[in-house]
């Protein structure tokens, strides 16, 4: 079987991803769970990783859940982060702009430059889109985008004056400002977007409804367990929701308005 953790996965935490995977796995063989491997995957593929039909227990993003992944895998449960602009299972982008910026509003943006970490991200990439398009002409709003590849390589942009504005996960962004403060000097925050729910834990699709309530299981366990506190501390994990996949309507509904309103790329 196969698990991972991949979204975010900033080398400062990487040891507390691996003991809270560790603790993960402790618990989820106490649920009856087997075949639970003892270290996690790094995927290069990650589409082709969660569509594994070996996929055990991973998370993505919002816009995958509800594009590339579309019901050929399973939702388990979404986190809770103690970051600004959680609430509860629900996160937002952070805008971010140069702190020498004078942008006061999303609309004061318009004809800048957006750095993008990925076209299949919704805090990247679909949400500014739908900011955007309250405010577009003729399809247009921003001057040119570019795509990062990572929330940190867009901060990265912003800092170097290459972008003058990237959305970023407000999770990412809670944990470089505890781990990689310096990543953030020579930015603020001007506003933050419409919450959606935050980054859902997954299974393979043939997960079946047992291995499912097992998967849940142990991971309510594991927010228990004391001897994870440290972990979930550094990765600003606070809990877990069982969220109805409906909740994940929330980003096609960002999507379509964007649309309907004439805006349907990032331009």
């Amino acid at each position: 079987m196969l698990a991972s953790l991949p979204m975010y996965d900033l080398p400062e935490v990487a040891g507390a991803t691996a003991a809270w995977w560790a603790g993960l796995a402790r618990w989820f063989r106490r649920a009856g769970l087997d075949e639970v491997p003892d270290r996690l995957t790094l995927p290069t593929d990650r589409v082709a990783h969660w569509l594994s039909p070996e996929l055990l227990f991973s998370q993505t993003c919002g816009y995958p859940l509800t594009h590339a992944l579309a019901g050929r895998v399973q939702l388990v449960a979404t986190p809770c982060y103690a970051a600004p602009g959680c609430q509860q299972s629900f996160y937002r982008s952070a805008i971010v702009v140069a702190a020498d910026s004078t942008v006061a509003t999303f609309a004061d943006l318009r004809g800048a430059v957006v750095a993008v970490n990925g076209v299949d991200s919704h805090s990247g990439f679909n949400v500014p889109r739908r900011m955007a398009s309250a405010f577009h002409q003729g399809g247009r709003f921003f001057s040119r985008v570019t795509v990062t590849g990572s929330h940190m390589a867009s901060l990265a942009a912003v800092v170097r004056g290459e972008a003058d504005i990237a959305a970023i996960d407000c999770v990412t962004h809670a944990l470089a400002a505890r781990h990689r403060l310096r990543a953030l000097e020579g930015t603020r925050v001007v506003l933050l977007g419409p919450p959606a729910p935050g980054l859902p834990y997954i299974a393979a699709g043939g997960t079946d409804d047992d291995r499912r309530l097992r998967l849940r299981d142990g991971l309510g366990h594991a927010f228990e367990d004391a001897d994870l506190a440290a972990a979930r501390d550094d990765l600003l994990l606070i809990g877990a929701e069982w969220l109805d996949l409906a909740a994940y309507d929330a980003v096609l509904k960002m999507e379509r308005a964007a649309v309907a309103a004439g805006y349907a790329g990032l331009t």
